[in-house]
Formats: structure tokens, C-alpha cells, sequence
């Protein structure tokens, strides 16, 4: 008896270190869920017309999953969420959210804990974009008929509540951080899909039955290609009678993973490169790259259509500045992405692949060459350089040359675009950079402007050397059109540090010591909407996480910062870039 009496006083004197939340801790994200407007938006949708209300308010949920974030590195388990809203919290805080008591024992949590599912898949099943069920496999054939039965309209106003919900919930990271962005940021952002795993098994896309989570597809990553690409008859399970030429193709995947693409939009302005002071503080005045927005899924599913969707949740209050994104963004369709985020204001910054290379369209005579309008004189050596240097016929140097010297014949804006995105342009002769026999006004201006050589047609001159301005409307050379000149120190400026603050984000939101964003065990919930919700806390914590870092590495009231800010590499000098060695196949 002494012994067992012994043994279960330390058992209870280690159960009693359960830690409790401070109220005011605790208080604090009350304030913030109650300024989300998130509680305002759900309480409706779950809103029960009859029978018994539900045991646990919308706003004490929010808390709880914000609280379990808070001190879990972002991440949200349901278990953490009951501990901490019924048996952690003070007796008056409880009563604030309206809580009711729970005996402190196993039947008591699994009560409680029963209480917070149901109030969660009450809203998730509100949310939900997928008719699909969730946590069991289902035949294949009867998913295909729930997909056909399915009303697409509530299905597309349910997708829009999901992702207006995550991103509200992202926005609480920024309440602090918004004001410094109005003021030191110009509205330039980098859009990036990156993975994320699900918590299920991915099966091949020819199996009889869907996976637990339906709404999941698999990412896979080849060898040959430098950007992700999403083959779906490239599962890693699969097996057919064409066992070797799968072999061969499985060899060169390079990473698979079955789960989302979450695409993100980072805000970060290319201004400024972001190297400490001469003190070695942080720079006040630049604001750390955070994720502004978000949506999920299917990966390379529709990145278009997702990347504005994403956009479209940025405060309208914000301005408007450069987009980058990568390769898979200039390769959609233009009514999906570049006219979209045209018409927002956004001004985009692309990258080529090797077929978008050289001439690729034109427009009154003017050619669209790697994104922006030339003289259709333009010598065919400037048109054909960054050709000539992919398949070895010049050097970098002779490249970085023939680059500058395109600027003397570009096209160059004779005002702001109007409402519609229609841009009126005049040809470099008009804009005093070149001579041009075919506007006699134009010549005797000096050996030091290159003097164009029309090459004579008889359908006379085309409307861009007859007239002094030409008006390019949007649809345009959409796909590939960009306002900065491809391969300059100001696109380079501009191209890679936005790109380059994706790359940092990713990293950082993937620290296995933190928010560990690709670990699918960090959303032990099936489905998009729960996966969306749940990952809307990982990057509001890698938000506040970034925030705190930058506000410690800053001396303040010329004091010294609590650390220094992380060290930075050297770069290479803007205007030595070049694509050789980069661009890979299409």
C-alpha cells in the first residue's frame, strides 16, 4: 500500500503541472479573433434554427485553435484546442467565452473534446468546396456521380467563404506589421505555389477507390524539369504491364508527395535589398517578406485561376506594385492570370522558358521581343541574343552587350494605361533613342543615336513607323508582355529579389522547429477546407514569428537590437546575370 500510495502521489504531482494560460494572454487573442471579423462571418453560417444550441461558442473555438497555434509553432491538434479551452484557462476567463465545466477526468475530455469536432465540422461543413466524403475510401465510379450530382454553384460560394476564412485568419499576423506596409511598401508581391502534404495515403490515379482525403492529388518533381510539374500518371505506386518504361520514368522523379499546393503571396519591396546598417542593425524602414494571402489546391491543378484567387483577398486599402512568379504562371492562358492581375493593378515580371524566347508576337508593326515592344528594324543579333547564348553562339558578355544595347529601340510609354489596361506607346525614334528614315524629322540628331535600317515592303510602312504613337490594347502579347526589359538591372532587381523572398518564406515556414509547413502531420484533419484553415495558422505564426525576429534585430532610441539581424550572402553585381544555365527545357 505505502508504495502504490507512493507512486500515485507522483503520478498526481506530475499531472499537476498542467500549466495554465494567463488571462491576460489569454484576453489578448480574445481582442485579436474579435477584431477579425471572423466571428461575424461563421456565426451565421452555423447558426442552428432548431433544437439545442451548440455547448461551444464560434469565438471560443477561434480562441482556443489561436492559443493552440500560438504555443505549438503554429500547429493546430484538437487535443491541444480541448486542454487548453476546458482545462487550462481560469475559472473567469471560461465564463467570459461562455464555456461550460468538464469533470477533469477521461470521460470529462472526451466530452469536451466531442463538443469541439462537432463545432468544427460544423463549419468546415459549411465551407466545404468538395462533395466528396473525407476519412474513408470510396469507390472511385460513386465519387465520379457525387462530382456530376453536385451543384457547382454552392460549391464555388462555398470555396469563396473557405478561403476569405483562411485569410482572415491570416490577417490577424499583420494588424501590427499593416501600418509599416502602408507606409515603407510599394505594393510589389511574388505569387508561388508550394506543397504540402495531407494526412493520407496517395493512391494511384487508376485505383478502384479515392484516397481518405479525395481532394488531395499527388506533386511530383522530375529530374528534367527546374520547376515543379504535376504528373499524375507518374505515381509512385503504379505498376502496369509497361513495368520498364515506368521504371524509367520513375528514375527520374526527383520528389513526389501527396497532398496540396498552397500559393502563397508574399509582399516584399524590391526597392530595397535588405543589408543591415553600418551598425549592423536591421533596416527600420524594410519590412520583412510576409505571406499578405493565401488559397489551396490540387497541386498544378489550375495555378492561374488560384493565384488570383489569392490576390483577390489583398486589402483593396494597399497598393498596387511588380508581380514575379514563375515560369508556370507566363505559360497560362491570359483571360486566367496575366490579364486578371493586369486589371488589379499589378504590373507583371516574368522569366522564359526556351520556346518563349526571341520574337513572340507583334502588334502594328511593333514586335513583342521576351516581353517587351521593339522597333521591328531592331538588328536580328539583338533579337536573337539570348537564343544565340542558349545554344553557345556568343558569350555572356557579348549577351550582357547585346541586351543594353535593345534599349535604343524599344517602345516607350507615352502615358499611364487606361482603366481598361490599353497603353499608348511611341517608337524610339519619337522618343529621341534612335534616327529613323522613315520620320525624316528624326535624322541629324547626332552619331551617338544608332540610325534603323527599314527594310522596305511594299505594303508600305507598317502603323508603328507611319504613326507617331500606336495604342496597344491588352490581349496584346498578353501572356508574355512585362513593362520592365528582360534580362536589365532593373528587371533582375526586381525579378530576384521578389522571387529570392518565395525561397525565403518557404524555408523558413519549413523549419522542422517551428511550423513545419510540407509535414502533413501538422493537419491531422482530411479534406481542403479543414487543410486550408489549419494552414492559415501555420503562416499567421511564421508571420508573428518573422515580425518579432525583425523588431529584435532593430536598435531602438539608438540603443543596441536584442540579436542581429541573419547574415546575408553576397550577391552577384545587378547587370551579370545571365540565362545561360538557367532556363531549362519547356
Amino acid at each position: 500500500m505505502t508504495s502504490r500510495l507512493a507512486r500515485h502521489t507522483r503520478i498526481a504531482r506530475l499531472r499537476s503541472q498542467r500549466a495554465l494560460v494567463p488571462d491576460l494572454e489569454a484576453a489578448e487573442i480574445r481582442d485579436e479573433v474579435t477584431g477579425s471579423g471572423l466571428i461575424e462571418e461563421i456565426e451565421p453560417l452555423v447558426a442552428r434554427r432548431t433544437g439545442c444550441p451548440c455547448k461551444l461558442p464560434v469565438e471560443a473555438l477561434l480562441v482556443g485553435m489561436s492559443l493552440a497555434s500560438a504555443r505549438n509553432g503554429g500547429v493546430v491538434t484538437f487535443t491541444a484546442v480541448t486542454d487548453l479551452l476546458f482545462f487550462s484557462l481560469s475559472e473567469p476567463m471560461r465564463e467570459q467565452l461562455g464555456l461550460r465545466r468538464y469533470p477533469d477526468h477521461d470521460r470529462g475530455f472526451e466530452a469536451a473534446y466531442a463538443t469541439v469536432r462537432r463545432r468544427l465540422h460544423s463549419i468546415l461543413g459549411a465551407i466545404d468546396p468538395s462533395p466528396l466524403p473525407k476519412n474513408h475510401r470510396l469507390a472511385r465510379r460513386h465519387a465520379e456521380k457525387l462530382l456530376a450530382k453536385a451543384n457547382s454553384d454552392e460549391l464555388a460560394r462555398k470555396r469563396t467563404l473557405m478561403v476569405k476564412l483562411a485569410n482572415l485568419i491570416l490577417a490577424m499576423s499583420l494588424r501590427e506589421a499593416m501600418p509599416l506596409l502602408e507606409d515603407r511598401w510599394n505594393g510589389s508581391v511574388c505569387v508561388d505555389a508550394t506543397v504540402i502534404g495531407t494526412y493520407a495515403k496517395g493512391l494511384a490515379p487508376n485505383s478502384p477507390v479515392t484516397a481518405t482525403d479525395p481532394d488531395a492529388a499527388w506533386y511530383v518533381r522530375t529530374t528534367k524539369h527546374k520547376d515543379p510539374l504535376a504528373l499524375d500518371n507518374l505515381a509512385p505506386d503504379r505498376q502496369d504491364k509497361k513495368g520498364a518504361r515506368l521504371q524509367r520514368k520513375a528514375e527520374r522523379i526527383k520528389k513526389s508527395l501527396f497532398g496540396y499546393d498552397a500559393s502563397l503571396v508574399i509582399a516584399r519591396d524590391p526597392s530595397h535589398n535588405g543589408v543591415p546598417l553600418p551598425d549592423g542593425s536591421a533596416d527600420p524602414d524594410v519590412v520583412p517578406a510576409l505571406v499578405i494571402a493565401f488559397s489551396v489546391d490540387k497541386p498544378s491543378h489550375r495555378p492561374g485561376h488560384v493565384a488570383v484567387e489569392a490576390l483577390q483577398q489583398i486589402d483593396d486599402s494597399l497598393p498596387r506594385g511588380y508581380l514575379a512568379g514563375d515560369r508556370a504562371y507566363n505559360d497560362q492562358k491570359p483571360e486566367n492570370f496575366q490579364l486578371p492581375i493586369r486589371a488589379m493593378g499589378y504590373e507583371p515580371v516574368y522569366d522564359y522558358a526556351k520556346d518563349q524566347l526571341g520574337l513572340q508576337a507583334g502588334f502594328a508593326g511593333a514586335e513583342l521581343v521576351e516581353g517587351n515592344w521593339y522597333c521591328p528594324s531592331m538588328p536580328q543579333e539583338l533579337k536573337e541574343a539570348t537564343k544565340d547564348l542558349i545554344n553557345e553562339k556568343i558569350d555572356k558578355q557579348t549577351w550582357i552587350n547585346r541586351i543594353r544595347a535593345r534599349a535604343a529601340y524599344v517602345f516607350m510609354p507615352k502615358q499611364r494605361p487606361d482603366a481598361e489596361g490599353h497603353r499608348r506607346v511611341m517608337c524610339p525614334a519619337e522618343a529621341n533613342r534612335t534616327q529613323c528614315p522613315l520620320k525624316a524629322y528624326t535624322l541629324g540628331r547626332g552619331i551617338h543615336l544608332p540610325l534603323v535600317d527599314p527594310a522596305p515592303s511594299p505594303a508600305g510602312s507598317p502603323p508603328c513607323c507611319s504613326q507617331r504613337t500606336v495604342t496597344v490594347p491588352p490581349e496584346a502579347g498578353a501572356g508574355l508582355w512585362q513593362p520592365l526589359q528582360y534580362g536589365s538591372e532593373a528587371w533582375q532587381r526586381v525579378y530576384f529579389r521578389l522571387r529570392n523572398s518565395v525561397e525565403g518564406i518557404n524555408g523558413y515556414a519549413k523549419d522542422p522547429l517551428y511550423e513545419r509547413l510540407e509535414d502533413a502531420g501538422t493537419r491531422r484533419i482530411r479534406g481542403i477546407a479543414a487543410q486550408t484553415l489549419l494552414l492559415a495558422f501555420q503562416l499567421a505564426h511564421a508571420n508573428r514569428r518573422k515580425l518579432r525576429a525583425w523588431a529584435d534585430s532593430i536598435a531602438l532610441h539608438d540603443d543596441r537590437p536584442r540579436r542581429r539581424p541573419t547574415r546575408r550572402r553576397e550577391t552577384k553585381p545587378l547587370g551579370t546575370w545571365t540565362p545561360k544555365g538557367y532556363v531549362n527545357e519547356p
